[in-house]
């Protein structure tokens, strides 16, 4: 059994992101929000692209108005300028335009005065203030020039990203491909949502609950469905699995019962296993592993499994054991050229959710080519209630994080706390972190929280 911190060390040394060459694609402006760029983009454009006005106000030359304290200079208004127009005229001694926000200065003037600063009287203009030199003015290529740097390769596009962009008049982006997780769920009491249930069988939320994280974390989540305890059938879903994807999701069949074969049947495709028990609770029992590349499917068919609206299986084959995995990188236009990473998760609803959180996003952030802000976010905030572990593993209490007066509080969701009980996981966006050790916190004492992706 390793440490939580061991663990995370373990698992984002494995992680091998993907290849800005081989794995990027290109996608419009319009639906590259929360992708991650996989080149550097360079301006084509010179940003302001001419010199325009900051204010509503006057495009006036300076030396006719840079004694207006003392002596109100009068000039003529030879021009109106908003924005989006060309200006006509050159601005003479004497003489002055009405300009708007972002509209262009007109030759020969090099600065706007305010127009609160003004008075105008038909089509004169009376400057009460002299302003500074080239006040107002903002001057082309100022904030970017044409051919330098707008953003780094490696960065998530969000809104000010995107904005940058389109003001660049970057229509189209290089961006990396989603990562591919695999996920599904092993054990012969489990039932999709959509199937009535029978004494001893429980609705399988997991497979849900997990595509909804892998989604909200940028990746494509491939659902395989409800895999019964029948090592035969297992052994083929893992390997095709493991064919497809970046990172295969598994939940139930990694503890140490007579119908947990996981681990042997890793072993049994030629996989490393690098972890098998953490620390922790929830989540002990976790399996991490990788495998030989390439990988590829060959035949037969996939074995039939349960479905729904939801899980949609891909009508491709898999490969029957570890013999039949092909040497071939190429399939279904996906090159397999690095170890795919396997997550072996517990089967307790709570327990997926929160090994998850911990270790498998960090992952799939790392994966998806970002070069920085994959680990985890913890936070010291104060307990609103009194907060018990046994002390003898690292223990997560899922709840809330509230603002009150200035502070951040950590309530615990109310109910019990058993890896099993997923209700009142319901608005969780925190989890307090109690280390090895620590039986207690007190109400108002300070505690860990691993914020979560969902705050």
């Amino acid at each position: 059994m390793v440490s939580v911190s061991d663990a995370q060390a373990i698992i984002l040394n494995l992680v091998q992101p993907l290849n800005h060459q081989r794995d990027t694609e290109v996608v419009d402006l319009l639906v590259a929000d929360s992708r991650i760029l996989a080149v550097p983009v360079t301006s084509p454009l010179d940003f302001p692209h001419w010199d325009n006005s900051a204010m509503d106000g006057y495009a006036v030359r300076y030396e006719d108005v840079q004694h207006s304290s003392e002596n109100p200079a009068v000039l003529e208004i030879v021009e109106d300028i908003p924005a989006g127009y060309q200006p006509k005229s050159t601005i003479q001694p004497g003489q002055a335009a009405r300009i708007f926000t972002g509209a262009v200065i007109p030759a020969g003037a090099d600065t706007v005065v305010m127009q609160e600063k003004t008075r105008r009287e038909e089509n004169r203009v009376f400057i009460l203030d002299a302003p500074k030199p080239q006040e107002f003015v903002r001057h082309k290529a100022s904030f970017y020039q044409a051919g330098t740097q707008l953003l780094p390769a490696g960065i998530k596009l969000n809104a000010p990203e995107i904005a940058v962009l389109a003001a660049a008049q970057c229509p189209q982006l290089n961006v990396y491909r989603r990562p591919r997780v695999a996920i599904f769920s092993t054990g012969d009491e489990l039932m999709t949502v959509d199937q009535p249930l029978q004494p001893g069988q429980i609705v399988d939320s997991n497979q849900y609950a997990l595509a909804a994280l892998v989604r909200q974390s940028g990746a494509e989540p491939i659902l395989l469905g409800i895999v019964k305890d029948d090592p035969i059938v297992l052994e083929k879903v893992i390997a095709y699995a493991v064919a497809i994807a970046d990172i295969v999701l598994s939940s139930g069949g990694v503890s140490v019962g007579d119908y947990d074969y996981v681990d042997k049947i890793l072993e049994s495709l030629k996989a490393k296993i690098h972890i098998r028990s953490v620390e922790m609770r929830p989540g002990k029992p976790l399996t991490v592993a990788t495998f030989p590349t390439p990988h590829t499917p060959s035949s037969p068919p996939l074995p039939h499994l349960p479905h729904s609206p939801l899980l949609r299986l891909r009508s491709v084959q898999v490969p029957t054991t570890s013999a039949s995995l092909s040497t071939s990188p190429h399939y279904f236009g996906f090159a397999q050229y690095k170890s795919p990473l396997y997550f072996g998760l517990p089967g307790n609803p709570a327990a997926v959710l929160v090994t998850f959180w911990r270790f498998v996003l960090p992952a799939i952030k790392k994966l998806s080519g970002i070069t920085e802000g994959w680990e985890p976010v913890f936070l010291k905030v104060r307990s609103h209630h009194e907060l018990r572990s046994n002390g003898k593993r690292e223990t997560y209490l899922w709840g809330k994080l509230h603002l009150i007066d200035g502070v951040y509080e950590f309530h615990q969701a109310d109910g019990s706390q058993s890896s099993g009980n997923l209700i009142n996981l319901a608005q969780t966006n925190a989890l307090a972190v109690l280390p090895v050790g620590k039986t207690l916190i007190y109400p108002q004492e300070e505690v860990q929280v691993l914020q979560l992706s969902n705050s």
